[in-house]
């Protein structure tokens, strides 16, 4: 019922952008804090931006900081990652992730979400 579904991701070479966009329906994303996952092979869930519900704060993980920009669009229901200056170690499949009655920072940190969308795939190879 719930649902959400990642898309925008693909092969980019270092130093490019991707853009990545999370489609939600039956509920209203803006209720929920929102946030973008990854996991690569080998590698820990990583909590990579989150934002809150009720006030819209930010967060971001130290790796991405001032090269990842997260945002949402309330009309369109749709929460997006803008990924700038992409390096190798960005490598991952992207969640898309959600849950009620926390901070986006708390989601993040403590990689929590009620509600996960199937993923994307970001590849940076030059």
């Amino acid at each position: 019922q719930l649902q959400l579904v990642e898309s925008g991701g693909g092969l980019v070479q270092p130093g490019g952008s991707l853009r990545l966009s999370c489609a939600a329906s039956g509920f209203t994303l803006d209720y929920y804090a929102n946030g973008w996952f990854r996991q690569a092979p080998g590698k820990e869930r990583e909590g990579v931006s989150c934002i809150s519900s009720s006030d819209g704060n930010t967060y971001y993980a130290d790796s991405v900081k001032g090269r990842f920009t997260i945002s949402r669009d309330n009309a369109k229901n749709t929460l997006y990652l803008q990924m700038n200056n992409l390096k190798p170690e960005d490598t991952a499949i992207y969640y898309c992730a959600a849950r009620d009655s926390i901070t986006g920072q708390a989601m993040c940190i403590s990689h929590t979400p009620d509600y996960w969308g199937q993923g994307t795939q970001v590849t940076v190879s030059s």
